[in-house]
């Protein structure tokens, strides 16, 4: 079993287990959950894993585990709806042209990008209705809007704090680094744009919008978690 289904497994166990635990109230109220949206180079992956260990850590029911689903999310929908491995590259925030589309999907290569977004819709709404898990990127945070457990944080950062993180992170040369940033960002940008109708940058998609480099990574990561703790209090 990879390190991988051991992560996804644990998860779903705990909150099954957990189920039988939970009060009436809970229920009605919506599990919670949290989805973060970032600028590149904006520390989301480090702050997702840290405020994972946060909530478990605090978390005052015993029986439920907190999940992180940054990388994870692409092979977890890939799992959900029994997609092969070549079909993974093609589940990322890239858009691409109709026409290209098209051919790819004629040739065999993959499901069209609008079928392969309603799948990662799909199980970005099973996650979030399980709670207790942190997903990042994919516009679960539009996706989840409606659902009264989510916390929606947006992480964001100055581009030189950004260009020395992804350099360092990445090993790439500055140049390599600027390339990377702007292709990633304009991304994630056109994939809520295209298949959301949304600006990713509009504050009123988030609850909280945080610059990273203004806080310590420990307050940050008490800040969520106690907005999280806030939100779901059953008091």
């Amino acid at each position: 079993m990879s390190v991988f289904e051991n992560h996804y497994n644990s998860y779903i166990n705990s909150q099954l287990k957990s189920l039988k635990s939970r009060l009436p109230k809970e229920k009605r109220a919506g599990n919670p959950f949290v989805t973060i949206s970032r600028q590149t180079g904006a520390y989301s992956f480090t702050i997702a894993k840290a405020l994972c260990e946060y909530l478990n850590k605090n978390e005052r029911r015993s029986k439920c585990i907190w999940a992180a689903f940054d990388r994870e999310l692409i092979k977890t929908i890939a799992q959900e709806h029994n997609l092969p491995e070549t079909v993974l590259p093609y589940l990322s925030e890239t858009t691409v042209s109709e026409i290209q589309d098209l051919v790819e999907e004629t040739l065999g290569l993959h499901p069209s990008h609008n079928s392969l977004v309603h799948k990662t819709g799909q199980t970005i709404l099973h996650l979030a209705r399980l709670g207790y898990c942190i997903m990042v990127g994919r516009a679960a945070n539009i996706i989840t809007a409606k659902l009264p457990g989510g916390v929606h944080i947006r992480l964001i950062s100055p581009w030189e704090k950004r260009l020395e993180h992804i350099q360092e992170y990445y090993k790439m040369t500055e140049p390599q680094a600027k390339e990377f940033i702007l292709t990633e960002d304009r991304d994630r940008k056109n994939y809520v744009k295209k298949y959301f109708g949304k600006d990713i940058d509009d504050p009123l998609l988030y609850d909280m919008v945080i610059n990273v480099d203004k806080l310590k990574p420990a307050k940050t990561i008490q800040m969520i978690g106690e907005l999280v703790f806030k939100k779901f209090s059953p008091h």
